[in-house]
């Protein structure tokens, strides 16, 4: 069919957020009656099919689009007069999905197998330039780990650019700032194998310094005419820190590309590259995506793609004016013709892509499946449009998400910071779960707009008060649950108060007030890294109102202390929850906290914590009784919920040596993900403990915390005894077997680490010990008894540990 068709039926192929551009922008032909896209997802084609257009757009779920789907896709696109074809992403061109097309007699917008090459690997990409003299960074190619590393240590000048050759969605470079960094650079891509195929060999380049530009051409291997140029911001992190992505947001055009510049860029790099493949007999037809950098010599191509950007697609496309038919554009380019149908685009216009992404991203441990909902305000904006990627239906037939990239937002203006602002304000109308963008997309050219007077905020400076202002919303009525005798347990003013004589407490000469302060420490980068932030806010408070309680303290109210780069409100909310979850198991009373959002101190998607819990005790019953121990004393051990709050820095250690995820099954416990597993929050042991405190029936406790059972018991003693403990008297946790067996770990080292099962010891006279264990044994504790207090040899010791051998 020629581009001049009345009618046409294209098939989509992809399921991404270009993808649904693609399809949106597509829609908008007025020759283009269906559109198939395969696979698809389910944000692209709306529940009522209302396009707004005259195209019906249907999705093809029962695809996909590697190289096995090829004949089925073909068949399909035979049977339904399919008239045109574009392929989205890049690996089913690699594979040669155009090829399989053209073969079959249908058009096709995209590069054959053998001109796909020019992404599939950057050692041809690199020689191509080489041989047709196009502008680019000096470079060697390595096939042997052992050369690549000679060559390396022969090099006089770093960082050095380190890359994978073949296609590794975005994330195969690796910029080495040492000799050591690009040692290791090249060990994680040629011998870990990060990058699996694609580290079969590796590019290691100069480093180029700096403005990054992305420009789309679209070609039909003669003519050519690019779309405009737009900057991607690749890494996850503001300020353009962190790991590298698929790209976290775009904006285009990008004043920093001139007339002039794109002049230049065209002549020496554009035409060239689609003259030189033409030449090479190996004529590129489809989109040609080329990644430049500016340097103070000129422009030099940092990458070749052969297809178009992702989010670039999405900022670039709405720049495209609707007086351009872009179904007829891009069928001319396959059936080359490209110069019958004109391309015109939107002057004095500028567009913004934000992608909003699953905490988590770019690692591949990111949350899955949370509820995407959409304020109806949003369907309210102007230029403005939503494109879903890592999107999938729930049981209950609602959007959730499945992808790192969940989906990207649009939205163009007269100005770039008008665009910037309006993407920002659409934003806000979405949400799901622990989602994060990046808050500082267009920065490289805000920081250098002149065409008005700069307005500097406090929120410029990464610090929203109205997120913290939120933030207090949204958690007061937890905290309101967490309101005891003495407290009115309400935030969101300067401090907290607390009566003691409404607390029980009336005679200050018989009181003493106790406090203890502490963290969760490296337990939080677990939750950061899972993604599960509801637990750690218990741990928090464990880990001081047991501080209090083995002191024999009553916890009368928490204040809590919430650091981050960025508030991100589902984070802090889920924090803040388990804080008040803590404090009602332990019967204290939240009554206030700070939250500090402190930009630049802390990386994307972390933060630190800390808690300060205040008690009372009656003097009469303030422990530990050292002066009433003597030796035949008992110790009773109440079980542990697992790995409580220390250690985790052994924890992290062994998981990294066994090459754990945080999302395979956990060993120990099959019900659970080994993350979800690992962040069983720190048991509080201060309800059970109050009744045989206050009935003075135990001498002393210990909590179970960092330096294990044979640190901390004697904390508790006096010098002249030592606690004996029995390894055989309980059975160890398999947690702590998994642990122990996994990192080889020796004896005497775990048992200074771990709780080992034993969360608190009590230590108490034998007559007491029936009574004592009845009442733990009916608060729900699981007690056993572990050893007894003996005379302290000289030279040993405050606590011995018997029958510690073949643990795991």
């Amino acid at each position: 069919m020629s581009s001049s068709a009345k009618t046409l039926t294209l098939l989509v192929l992809g399921s991404g957020g270009r993808e649904h551009a693609l399809l949106w922008r597509l829609a908008q032909s007025s020759v283009v009656t269906t559109i198939y896209v395969a696979p698809g997802n389910p944000g692209m084609i709306p529940r009522d099919n209302n396009t707004g257009s005259q195209a019906e757009l249907v999705a093809l779920p029962q695809f996909g689009t590697t190289p096995e789907h090829f004949p089925a896709l073909v068949s399909f696109a035979s049977s339904h007069n399919v008239d045109l074809v574009i392929p989205g992403p890049e690996q089913p061109l690699i594979d040669g999905v155009a090829d399989a097309f053209r073969h079959s007699g249908i058009a096709v917008f995209g590069p054959s197998r053998e001109a796909a090459q020019l992404e599939a690997s950057k050692t041809f990409a690199k020689d191509f330039m080489d041989r047709w003299n196009i502008p680019t960074a000096s470079y060697a190619n390595f096939t042997s780990c052992e050369k690549a590393l000679q060559y390396i240590r022969s090099l006089s000048e770093f960082p050095v650019v380190v890359k994978a050759d073949g296609v590794a969605a975005g994330k195969g470079v690796l910029i080495a700032m040492t000799l050591g960094e690009a040692e290791q650079a090249v060990k994680t891509i040629m011998v870990e194998r990060r990058f699996g195929q694609a580290g079969d060999s590796v590019v290691i380049e100069q480093f180029l310094v700096g403005q990054e530009l992305s420009v789309l051409t679209i070609t039909d291997g003669f003519t050519h005419v690019n779309l405009p140029p737009a900057q991607d911001h690749k890494r996850i992190g503001d300020g353009d820190t962190g790991l590298n992505t698929g790209g976290m947001g775009a904006y285009a055009p990008a004043p920093v590309a001139t007339p002039q510049l794109m002049s230049e860029i065209d002549s020496t790099i554009i035409a060239p590259t689609i003259a030189g493949m033409r030449r090479d007999a190996r004529p590129f037809v489809g989109v040609l995506f080329t990644g430049l950098i500016l340097t103070e010599k000129g422009p030099r191509v940092l990458e070749y793609n052969t297809r178009m950007g992702d989010p670039e697609t999405q900022a670039v496309l709405p720049l495209v004016s609707r007086e351009t038919d872009f179904a007829r554009l891009l069928l001319a380019a396959a059936t080359n013709c490209l110069d019958s149908v004109p391309l015109r685009i939107l002057q004095d216009k500028f567009s913004t892509a934000i992608v909003m992404s699953s905490h988590g991203y770019p690692e591949s441990n990111y949350q899955r499946g949370d509820v995407i909902t959409v304020d109806p305000a949003f369907y309210q904006l102007t230029n403005t449009q939503l494109f879903y990627a890592g999107v999938s239906l729930s049981d209950n037939n609602e959007l959730i998400t499945s992808g790192g990239r969940v989906l990207a937002i649009s939205s163009m203006a007269d100005s770039i910071k008008q665009s910037v602002d309006n993407a920002y304000k659409a934003v806000k109308l979405v949400n799901f779960s622990r989602c994060y963008y990046r808050k500082d997309i267009a920065h490289n050219a805000l920081e250098n707009d002149t065409t008005s007077p700069a307005q500097i905020t406090y929120a410029d400076s990464g610090v929203s008060v109205d997120n913290g202002n939120a933030l207090v919303q949204q958690i007061k009525a937890k905290v309101k649950s967490t309101t005891r005798p003495g407290s009115d347990a309400d935030i969101g003013g300067f401090g907290g108060v607390f009566d003691l004589h409404a607390a029980g407490f009336p005679n200050a000469s018989e009181s003493l007030l106790v406090a203890a302060t502490d963290g969760v420490g490296t337990k939080l980068i677990i939750a950061q890294e899972t993604g599960i932030h509801n637990t750690v806010g218990v741990d928090l408070v464990a880990m001081n109102v047991n501080d209090l309680v083995v002191q024999g303290a009553e916890p009368l109210f928490f204040l809590d202390y919430f650091a981050t780069g960025n508030l991100e409100l589902p984070i802090a909310v889920d924090f803040v929850s388990g804080v008040a979850d803590g404090c009602i198991q332990s019967g204290c009373s939240l009554v206030g906290g700070e939250t500090s959002e402190m930009p630049g101190m802390y990386p994307p998607g972390h933060y630190d914590t800390n808690g300060t819990a205040v008690g009372a005790v009656l003097k009469k019953n303030i422990l530990p009784k050292k002066l009433q121990m003597s030796e035949g004393d008992v110790l009773l051990g109440l079980a542990s919920d697992g790995v409580h709050s220390n250690g985790f820095s052994l924890v992290r250690k062994i998981v990294q040596h066994a090459n754990v995820n945080w999302s395979d099954p956990c060993p120990w416990d099959n019900k659970n993900t080994f993350g979800e597993a690992i962040l069983t929050p720190t048991r509080i042991y201060v309800k059970q403990l109050l009744p045989v405190i206050n009935q003075q029936l135990v001498l002393g406790l210990a909590h179970i915390t960092g330096g294990g059972l044979v640190e901390n018991i004697p904390r508790a003693l006096p010098d002249e005894l030592q606690a004996v403990v029995d390894m055989n008297a309980w059975k160890l946790p398999e947690v702590f077997k998994w642990f122990g067996k996994a990192g080889n770990v020796p004896i005497d080292d775990i048992l200074k680490t771990f709780n080992m099962g034993i969360g608190m010891v009590v230590i108490l006279k034998q007559e007491n010990v029936a009574k004592v264990t009845s009442l733990l044994e009916s608060a729900g504790e699981t007690v056993y008894k572990i050893g007894q207090l003996q005379k302290k040899p000289s030279n040993e010791p405050g606590c011995v540990v018997r029958n510690a051998i073949d643990l795991y």
